[in-house]
C-alpha cells in the first residue's frame, strides 16, 4: 500500500504561512479545532509545525506580549518546541508509520519539500482496526 492512500490533501487541511501572526495562528487553531498546525513558506514548502504550547510559551516568556498585540509577532519568530518530521509522498509505509507513532499527524511533501497534505494518526488506526483480523 502507498502512503498516498492515507493522504488528507492540502486543500482540506488548515495550515499557516510564514507571514501569519500569532493572532492568525490562534484564530485558525480555534476554528479548525487543531492543537498543532503545519507551517509552509511562500513557495509552499513545509517549514515546521506550530503547537498551542509554542504559542503559550511565547506569551508567557515575552514581557509586554498580550492578546491585544500578538498580531505584531510573526509565527516565523516563534520557537517550535517539537519538530514534526515530514515524509516524502514516495516513502515506504514503514517510514510513515514510524513517524505517526510519535506525531498526531505526519506532514507529506513532494521531492522538492512542497507541502501536499497530512496523514492523520487517527485515520491509520481506523484503517488497521477495520482491516486487521486475527
Amino acid at each position: 500500500m502507498e502512503i498516498s492512500y492515507f493522504l488528507l490533501p492540502k486543500d482540506k487541511v488548515s495550515y499557516l504561512t510564514t507571514s501569519a501572526t500569532m493572532k492568525d495562528a490562534i484564530e485558525k487553531l480555534e476554528a479548525c479545532h487543531y492543537t498543532a498546525i503545519p507551517i509552509i513558506d511562500e513557495e509552499g514548502k513545509y517549514i515546521g509545525t506550530l503547537s498551542e504550547g509554542d504559542l503559550l510559551w511565547k506569551l508567557k516568556d515575552t514581557a509586554g506580549l498580550t492578546f491585544d498585540n500578538m498580531n505584531e509577532v510573526p509565527v516565523s519568530r516563534l520557537k517550535k518546541r517539537i519538530y514534526n518530521e515530514c515524509v516524502a509522498i514516495g516513502a515506504m509505509m514503514d517510514d510513515m508509520l514510524t513517524l505517526a507513532a510519535d506525531q498526531n499527524f505526519v506532514p507529506v511533501v513532494d521531492d522538492n519539500r512542497i507541502f501536499l497534505g497530512i496523514i492523520r494518526r487517527k485515520d491509520i488506526i481506523a484503517y488497521y482496526t477495520r482491516n486487521i483480523t486475527d
